[in-house]
């Protein structure tokens, strides 16, 4: 349509805009211009998933049975423990959401709109269809516009369409079919501005735009189960076959045995309850939340809890380039003039560093006219503005010209001094047909005109005669030296422009037809956006631990040669090792996956090349991480397992495609966070070894009681009590274990590993096994001393309590000693087994404890044998540990 057809269409005005009553009464019809949040559902359904887990199930049903044989002691205990389960999942999930929400609250803007004939800003959520949107250099566009007038504007479209550089808009009217990256008089939501500026109607918001339809695209698929969700759900549903099968053999016994089928089935429930480790999933969710607790910390936002752990067994890390392994500011390292070439120390906007020259010297404007008027040009010729805020420098227009700005400043060149000096008078705007900028500058004091240009090499290049020598006077062109200069910058992977002027005074034929051949070359200015300090270490760090690091960039590949050179991820030999989008086309089928493998650095990718990449190396048995920042990075970012989108440059899309999230766009945070990963894992696995002895062993108490139809050794009431207090005092304290040494130079875990080796399980059963027969011996020799079942029961219990305290210490490592990671390196350990001293005092001698649980007071002799069995078995499992530790 024509700009008048979509303002009558839409029924609104290209000057005065919407009136405010019209603009309130579309706000009710279309909604706010937001996209939709994650569905996680309300209360009840977020509630009712926390009882989803076969080991709950098991519980829930306990309980109910215990209550229907009037056992309601027991069964307030069961469903006391099944409560505190859901409710600690509850708030862990509501806090991710909430973090969830405080990231999309991160890409909210305002906007400047034209209502009633006024301009005001408003939040961008508030604009309806039919409003008229001003635009300038800087502004993100906040809905899908058609644009109604502009001046030279551009607008970085990367993050839709992948178009790496800015778009140039008209107002032309386009065939219907025109695909979105060609719709030049269009603007679309969550694009940026550049330069120029211009208005456009509203014509879509919200979910409606072309943003809010990729966004409900990547909302419909299915999220990847991780390593730790898929291999505890396995483990939750064996464990619970194996629970009720025992228990079920546990009452068919002791009815073939003529005992009491209630008591029976009682006990059976007890063995039931016992062998369940009611305490993993607070412990799963607790762990992962200490470790989403610490990722933030380092700058990395979890948005998936089990998100923590994959990063753990990630074997390969498929980075963008921009932005995240370099700085995403754009730096001029070198400046060649026809006498010679400086070297510029300092990277990104910040106006620190100096220009050097061809002996080491620090160069400035003084040092040579030909290096002054190269600088003049880069500064002049420019429409850039550079700025400080919060702490840090930002650029409003082009990161080309935004590094020439910083260039100028450190050759001692003002950018408001230079528009005092000389300020613009007309301007040749830079586009894609012409290839070069040129300004027209007048000096206040003599009245004589300048003209400024820069541009690509090959036009700048083409429109001289002449060039500038370091004495200001000018002689014939070198045009092979200048033209091969910038094809060896270019090699190095830098990015060349050429500036020029013209001080002949004249003015009067200052139009692109009589600019050629009249300008001299005074230099060029090579850039390039450096690597992030912190990247090369990072990288480093990732390949002794065995990940592999591949860049896929939409950059050409000699730009991304440079950098991944630089930053190690390419070694000496490169042969076969960087692929571009061209190739990935042409590569045989057969030959596809193992040269992707095999493959570091990928230069001209789209954005189907990166998912199919993706996609080839999880059929390899890759656990790939991907980062990322547009909406075209989405699907990969959703494919992957494990997406990981950038705060600051990111989409709202990609971040809501992504499990992570990186405050500061940083792949050193990237390291950082699959170290925290691993120590999360390893913390698990400790809490598993851990946890499950006591639970098996309090399981095979009851089985061995009902097989010998003796007395049982513990009560359905104490082994709760065992269970929960230990998990919550005990077991919780691993969570804050601190990583151990050494955790990033061993290789990644492998996938199909099951989550327990054999010599784990060998730990866990020799354990379980040294807790029934010190619990039967102990139970025994009381009775036989002429102590009471209560007596007896409640040494039994005690011993189970300090076993576990005991064999705490020695799952601190799995394979290395108590003495050797020091006692005091976890502090929370020895702060929890006080409190749980404190505990087994309480239920063992307060009367009301007494009462609740069926346990009776002992004398000192019984704590002393009491230790001296747990002693026993805790030297028995540490000469286990280090037998063995070679296996785990």
């Amino acid at each position: 349509m024509s700009s008048h057809e979509v303002v009558l269409l839409l029924e609104t005005d290209p000057r005065r805009g919407l009136s405010t009553d019209e603009a309130a009464r579309r706000l009710e019809r279309y909604g706010r211009n937001l996209l939709p949040a994650a569905g996680g559902g309300g209360f009840l359904r977020r509630a009712l998933r926390q009882f989803h887990n076969p080991l709950i199930y098991v519980l829930m049903a306990a309980a109910v049975i215990t209550a229907f044989l009037h056992e309601y002691v027991d069964a307030s205990v069961i469903f006391g423990v099944v409560l505190v389960n859901a409710v600690v999942g509850y708030v862990q999930e509501s806090k991710a959401e909430a973090a969830l929400d405080s990231l999309r609250s991160m890409v909210r803007t305002e906007a400047r709109v034209v209502r009633a004939g006024q301009e005001r800003m408003i939040a961008s959520e508030e604009l309806v269809p039919g409003d008229l949107i001003v635009l300038e250099a800087g502004d993100k566009v906040p809905a899908d516009l058609r644009l109604v007038r502009l001046a030279e504007l551009r607008v970085d479209e990367s993050a839709l369409t992948g178009e790496s550089v800015p778009v140039t808009k008209d107002e032309a009217e386009l065939p219907e079919v025109t695909a979105v990256s060609d719709r030049r008089n269009m603007v679309y939501s969550g694009t940026l501005v550049t330069a120029g500026g211009g208005a456009g109607i509203a014509v879509a918001t919200g979910t409606e735009t072309e943003l809010g339809q990729i966004h409900r695209l990547v909302g419909a698929a299915d999220n990847l189960a991780t390593p730790l969700t898929s291999k505890l759900a396995w483990f939750s549903k064996v464990l619970t076959v194996a629970i009720l099968v025992l228990a079920a053999m546990t009452f068919g016994v002791g009815v073939l045995r003529g005992q009491d089928a209630t008591e029976t089935f009682t006990a059976a429930i007890a063995l039931a309850v016992g062998a369940i480790p009611e305490g993993l999933p607070a412990a799963v969710t607790v762990t992962l939340a200490i470790g989403v607790t610490r990722m933030a910390r380092r700058r990395a936002v979890i948005r998936r809890l089990p998100a923590i752990e994959t990063l753990g067994s990630t074997t390969v890390i498929c980075s963008d380039k921009t932005g995240t392994l370099t700085e995403n500011q754009m730096t001029v390292r070198v400046l060649w003039t026809p006498d010679g070439e400086f070297t510029v120390i300092g990277s990104g906007y910040r106006p620190e560093g100096e220009i050097c020259g061809p002996s080491g010297a620090v160069a400035d404007e003084a040092t040579s006219e030909s290096l002054r008027w190269t600088l003049l040009a880069g500064a002049g010729c420019n429409d850039a503005r550079v700025r400080e805020e919060n702490g840090e420098w930002v650029i409003t227009g082009d990161p080309t010209e935004g590094a020439m700005l910083v260039v100028a400043g450190k050759g001692g060149i003002d950018r408001d001094r230079l528009d005092n000096a000389l300020p613009r008078t007309a301007t040749i705007p830079f586009n894609s047909e012409r290839q070069y900028m040129a300004t027209l500058h007048r000096e206040p004091d003599s009245g004589r005109e300048v003209v400024l240009a820069k541009g690509s090499v090959e036009q700048i290049v083409s429109m001289c005669r002449t060039e500038m020598s370091g004495d200001g006077t000018t002689r014939p062109l070198d045009t092979e030296a200048a033209l091969r200069c910038a094809e060896g910058l270019s090699s190095q992977g830098l990015r060349v422009l050429a500036t020029a002027v013209r001080r002949d005074g004249r003015s009067g034929d200052f139009n692109e037809d009589h600019l050629p051949g009249t300008l001299t070359l005074t230099g060029l200015q090579a850039m390039l956006d450096p690597p992030r300090s912190a990247a090369v270490p990072a990288v480093r760090a990732c390949h002794d631990a065995g990940i592999g690091v591949k860049m896929i960039t939409g950059d050409h590949a000699a730009t991304a040669t440079a950098i991944a050179t630089n930053l190690a991820i390419l070694g000496d030999d490169q042969q076969g090792r960087v692929l571009t989008g061209r190739d990935l086309q042409t590569l045989p089928a057969e030959r596809f996956a193992e040269t992707v493998d095999r493959a570091t650095v990928f230069a001209r990718v789209s954005p189907e090349q990166k998912l199919r990449l993706v996609e080839t190396l999880q059929r390899r048995g890759h656990v790939v991480a991907v980062t990322g920042d547009g909406v075209n990075d989405a699907p990969a970012l959703r494919q992957a397992n494990i997406g990981i989108a950038m705060a600051r440059t990111g989409t709202e899309v990609a971040k809501d495609a992504a499990d992570m999230v990186l405050t500061d766009d940083d792949f050193a945070t990237i390291e950082a966070a699959v170290e925290e990963g691993r120590g999360v894992f390893d913390n698990l696995i400790k809490f598993i070894v851990w946890t499950l002895p006591t639970n098996l062993g309090e399981g095979l108490v009851i089985f061995v009681a009902i097989i010998l139809g003796a007395t049982l050794p513990l009560l359905p009431t104490q082994i709760l009590w065992i269970n929960m207090t230990t998990a919550v005092l005990l077991g919780l304290m691993l969570a804050f274990e601190p990583k151990e040494s050494g955790i990033m130079r061993r290789p990644p875990r492998d996938p199909r590993r099951p989550l327990l080796t054999g010599a784990l399980v060998a730990r866990i059963a020799l354990v379980a096994a040294l807790l029934v027969a010190g619990a039967w011996l102990l139970f025994e020799w009381e009775q036989r001393r002429g102590a009471g079942v209560a007596e007896a029961r409640t040494a039994a219990l005690n011993l189970f309590v300090v076993v576990e305290m005991l064999y705490l210490f020695s799952c601190r490592s799995l394979v290395r000693s108590a003495w050797r990671i020091g006692f005091f390196t976890n502090r929370w350990v020895l702060g929890g087994v006080l409190l749980q001293a404190l505990a087994q005092l309480a239920i063992t001698y307060l009367p009301a404890m007494n009462s609740i649980f069926d346990t009776a007071p002992i004398g000192g002799d019984v704590w002393l044998r009491i230790f001296a069995v747990g002693a026993a078995a805790a030297a028995v499992a540490a000469l286990d540990k280090r037998l063995r530790r070679h296996l785990v």
